[in-house]
């Protein structure tokens, strides 16, 4: 098993963290340059969508997703995975938890797939660093609009997003009414995230996650996309849900449990790295095992 380097996640979230980078910042500009130069010292290959949009008050906002491929993990005629994160953050938050936590994950799933001698490419990777979640997942939609247009043979997505945040304190996490008394009441469990047609993705990332001595691993599959339970919602993978793409999101459930969601709070010394750590090992096996053999 090759194993993620928790200084290297601590370095990413300490210099993505040393500055807030909202939608069309400067900041967000100098994170898009870490997070390329980081993909192109491990081999892969950046592309910059640029791309307009408009959020809820009809606001019109230039996006830049980052979209990352590795001639190792590139098999041509091959179904096509994508692993994706948020790169922005909110203007009042530096975003450790949201979504730095995430964006770290994301480097080093880049920096130790290529290194896996045991992938037999079976399906292509793309790493995407989505812009314009924050004014309403937009730069999800514009890659699932992108898929569409351009036909690819997607077969689902996985969504990183907020993944260093654990209380093991008993009372910790809050439940939404409906789920409550289904799962634990303490905050120190990862939680997998699909909806109706996601089962056997669902599924190749439970089998992942749960390769991970110590991580206790929650899953959940809602029905018509999440629209009757909208906390499910809050993430990349919402759009393809939308446009009929099998996709999880990976979660320490967010405001459900971190104090510090969409606060000035939301620093690096409130992440728990042990925790980061086991998440980011899971995500990768569970990405080697989708790319091995599909699902």
């Amino acid at each position: 098993m090759i194993d993620i380097d928790q200084s290297r996640l601590k370095q990413h979230c300490e210099q993505l963290c040393s500055t807030i980078r909202p939608a069309e910042s400067a900041e967000l500009e100098a994170a898009r340059q870490y997070v390329i130069q980081e993909l192109e010292n491990s081999g892969w290959e950046v592309e910059r969508h640029h791309f307009q949009a408009q959020d809820s008050m009809l606001t019109s906002l230039s996006g830049q997703n980052l979209i990352a491929r590795h001639p190792q993990l590139n098999p041509q005629n091959k179904p096509r995975f994508c692993v994706g994160a948020h790169l922005d953050t909110r203007p009042e938050s530096p975003g450790a938890d949201d979504n730095t936590s995430a964006v770290a994950t994301l480097l080093e799933l880049g920096r130790l797939l290529p290194l896996s001698q045991e992938l037999s490419n079976k399906w292509a990777l793309e790493l995407v660093a989505f812009d314009l979640e924050e004014n309403g997942m937009l730069g999800g939609a514009e890659h699932a609009r992108l898929h569409q247009q351009q036909q690819t043979d997607l077969r689902g997505m996985v969504s990183l997003e907020m993944l260093g945040y654990c209380d093991s304190t008993p009372g910790s996490q809050t439940l939404p009414r409906e789920l409550i008394g289904l799962y634990p009441d303490t905050g120190d469990f990862i939680a997998i995230v699909g909806n109706q047609n996601s089962t056997t993705l669902i599924a190749a990332f439970q089998q992942g996650m749960e390769k991970v001595n110590g991580l206790p691993v929650e899953i959940l599959q809602v029905p018509q996309n999440g629209e009757m339970l909208q906390a499910t919602r809050l993430s990349d993978h919402s759009p393809f849900w939308d446009a009929g793409y099998p996709a999880v999101m990976i979660t320490d459930t967010s405001f459900l449990r971190n104090p510090h969601y969409h606060q000035p709070t939301d620093t690096v010394d409130t992440l728990d790295f042990e925790f980061l750590t086991k998440v980011a090992q899971g995500s990768l096996e569970a990405t080697k095992l989708i790319l091995q053999g599909g699902y």
